[in-house]
């Protein structure tokens, strides 16, 4: 009897812990104040990044707004560095004439901000924005942290996480695979 109490109450007390958990195999709590969970579908796979509506809540808004405008399907992978990221985001990238200017357009729309997170750091998963040099001009470019990247910390702004088993489609992506279609789970 005794035995069946104290599984009834460490399940009970664990029962919290385990409902905030980000999804199967990534071992880490759900992210507080986490937002919209964005799905990208590509050539390659399905991967999912968990939102962090509460540390990044304009730039979470302008990604958001850009995936729900359909603004990333079609483009393509146009940066992948082995062991630090892969990086999309630029609408040139839809036509292959234009390969030698992929990594320099945008949505024509940035952030305006820098909204540096000093509770998340550019770990494994991590997805942040990319900017030439100036931070409050991200627009539409973001990568995903693929191997160390501490020295970003403070200049790339977080955004999200790819949750779930996602990195290994994220670790298979190459130069020139496409994203089929972005889309906000549970928006119709």
């Amino acid at each position: 009897m005794r035995l069946g109490l104290l599984i009834g109450i460490i399940a009970l007390t664990a029962a919290p812990a385990l409902a905030q958990g980000t999804g199967a195999g990534t071992g880490q709590a759900a992210t507080p104040g986490a937002g919209p969970v964005l799905v990208f579908e590509t050539e390659k796979g399905t991967f999912e990044i968990e939102t962090y509506q509460s540390q990044a809540p304009k730039t979470v808004a302008h990604i958001v707004g850009l995936v729900n405008k359909r603004f990333y399907n079609g483009l393509r992978v146009h940066r992948v560095v082995r062991n630090f990221v892969v990086q999309v985001g630029d609408p040139q990238t839809r036509d292959m004439t234009k390969k030698e200017m992929w990594g320099t357009g945008g949505s024509g729309t940035s952030i305006g901000v820098a909204e540096f997170s000093k509770t998340f750091k550019h770990g494994l998963g991590v997805v942040s924005m990319a900017h030439a040099g100036d931070p409050t001009k991200a627009d539409s470019q973001f990568f995903i942290v693929i191997g160390p990247a501490s020295h970003l910390d403070g200049k790339h702004q977080i955004w999200g996480k790819v949750i779930g088993n996602g990195m290994d489609v994220v670790n298979k992506l190459a130069v020139d695979d496409r994203i089929v279609r972005a889309t906000v789970k549970g928006a119709k």
